[in-house]
């Protein structure tokens, strides 16, 4: 449990191993790629392009309907393409067929499913965000645990409380 005085600092409390289980959809997968997707500069340049030239589209006289396709083809490809691999990867791979059961300790995050066990110690985590569908811990620059708010239910505080007393302040970016 995580506790707020009045000048925002938080008080600790002793907190025991937490477990959850979270099945992954189509839909937490989906709100994964958005949040990655669009923290890249290159994702925000396309965005902004595609908006410029839809904007142009009504300013110039010439190649209105180019500059109005291209930006519509700008701003609606990326979350399209991330709902379909989404989708495709929720329904194709056998992780995901069967929810994932984690415990948070005092060593890392342990995963387990169908008796397999692997464990992410806490120092191998380089970020921690969410949104606010999900809370995100990265392992990579690609790889995260998925924690749905929806899984987690009450425990969410918990959860962001233990993240945040075994991760550095550095890679904390969880919001509230």
């Amino acid at each position: 449990m995580l506790f707020w005085i009045k000048n925002a600092q938080k008080v600790e409390v002793l907190i025991m191993d937490l477990e959850f289980d979270v099945k992954v959809t189509p839909g937490v997968l989906y709100d994964f790629k958005i949040q990655h997707t669009y923290k890249k500069p290159i994702t925000i340049l396309a965005t902004a392009l595609g908006f410029f030239s839809i904007y142009l589209s009504f300013v110039r006289e010439d190649y209105k309907l180019i500059f109005l396709f291209l930006g519509i083809v700008f701003i609606v490809y990326e979350p399209i393409t991330a709902a379909y691999h989404s989708y495709v990867q929720a329904k194709l791979t056998p992780a995901f067929q069967a929810p994932l059961h984690y415990r948070l300790c005092e060593e890392g995050i342990e995963i387990s499913q169908n008796g397999e066990v692997q464990l992410a110690k806490w120092d191998q985590c380089v970020k921690a965000c969410n949104t606010r569908k999900s809370i995100f811990v990265y392992t990579s620059k690609v790889n995260a645990f998925i924690f749905p708010r929806a899984d987690l239910g009450n425990q969410t505080e918990d959860v962001i409380a233990y993240i945040a007393k075994h991760v550095s302040p550095d890679i904390m970016k969880i919001r509230f």
